[in-house]
């Protein structure tokens, strides 16, 4: 190993990338709640501003993807529609299979200039969470509970106020709710058998009502479906902390462009499309590629140049403050200091946690077996 694949595997790195993540994060959702004051005065400006300010926090963890792990992420796709990417409005259908799934997304975006106007479908559990939580909810993320009844007026309202968002942006969706597992996937067949749908080998059964109301509501402001299918080389496993660690992982992205031409189905439409995503996946397998162009999209200087930017700011007065309190030789002083690293310590190890697959929702699990009842 070399002395830059040491360095990337060591904690007390780890530990220092996660404290500018956190406090630059902080910093940022302090700022955006000044923000508010120019949504009752311009409510494009404050949707403008957040969308920068929400850049410098996502761009963090796709830094980590490109620069510091060096994860290579080729694109699959029709040379004539990647030269729309970036330049319209889509809903993005994202598989959801492996832990940096979303990362692999939030890279697509990046690579785009979308990053910062991202939207997401997302659990309602996630908008307290400080950082990303608060930073999607002024970036006006859809937030749901999981429950359709209680979900569906707000979801909608939430959509339609996207109709007039000043910046492009891509909407990415997991519908199959939830992170694939065996057993998930076990009880997600028993309900397609009993609602007598095709089985799928390699993803769960989409949910259907979400994507729907998605479509419709973003209608006449969205001009495409990109289908993304994500896959890695050699059978390789993704995780955060092998990327934490400086692991180089393999991506390849296959992505299509479709509409659905009927709103009213919706629904069939995409148990189509996930009988094809199936089928891709199976393809990919035997022969580790996609049919279709493979193009490497340029990586962009920003999440680097970012990161960097909070790196200098917050590093010195840590450093500082280090130094002023091991020249203080108080064993208070260094046993509280001692304590600190020990909870940041904890928190890191819970943020990664949060990804892990074994650790992921029971959604699926619950639910699916509720609707077998």
């Amino acid at each position: 190993m070399d002395i830059v694949g040491f360095l990337k595997s060591q904690f007390i790195c780890h530990l220092l990338i996660c404290y500018i993540f956190i406090v630059s994060g902080l910093i940022i959702n302090f700022i955006q709640l000044f923000t508010l004051i120019l949504w009752p005065i311009n409510k494009q400006l404050f949707r403008r501003i957040n969308c920068r300010l929400a850049y410098c926090i996502s761009s963090q963890m796709v830094m980590l993807l490109e620069w510091w792990s060096g994860t290579d992420c080729t694109l699959y796709t029709d040379p004539e529609s990647y030269h729309k990417y970036g330049k319209e409005n889509a809903i993005v259908i994202l598989n959801h299979n492996f832990e940096i799934d979303f990362l692999c997304g939030w890279n697509f975006c990046e690579r785009f200039g979308v990053l910062g106007s991202s939207k997401v479908l997302a659990k309602k559990e996630l908008s307290y969470m400080p950082v990303i939580g608060w930073m999607w909810y002024f970036l006006e993320i859809v937030f749901c509970k999981r429950k359709w009844e209680e979900d569906r007026k707000t979801v909608v309202q939430k959509l339609l106020n996207l109709r007039d968002y000043p910046e492009n942006f891509w909407f990415l969706i997991h519908c199959e709710g939830t992170r694939f597992t065996e057993q998930k996937h076990q009880i997600s067949m028993q309900v397609a058998e009993a609602k007598g749908l095709p089985k799928l080998k390699y993803h769960l059964l989409p949910r259907t009502k979400g994507f729907a109301v998605t479509v419709q509501c973003l209608r006449n402001v969205v001009s495409a479906v990109y289908d993304s299918t994500l896959n890695f080389r050699n059978n390789e496993n993704p995780t955060l902390l092998g990327v934490l660690n400086g692991k180089k992982y393999h991506a390849d992205l296959y992505v299509r462009q479709d509409v659905p031409e009927d709103e009213q189905e919706c629904s069939t439409w995409l148990h189509k499309l996930y009988q094809e995503k199936d089928a891709f996946q199976e393809e990919y397998y035997r022969t580790g590629t996609y049919p279709a162009v493979p193009i490497v999209p340029p990586r962009r200087p920003w999440t680097l140049l970012n990161w960097l930017f909070w790196a200098l700011l917050l590093l010195y007065p840590l450093f500082t403050l280090l130094i002023s309190m091991i020249n203080s030789g108080s064993s208070l002083t260094l046993a509280s200091f001692a304590f600190v690293i020990i909870i940041a310590s904890v928190g890191v190890r819970w943020m990664i946690g949060v990804t892990e697959i074994n650790k992921g929702s029971t959604y699926g699990n619950n639910d699916n077996k509720q609707k077998q009842k």
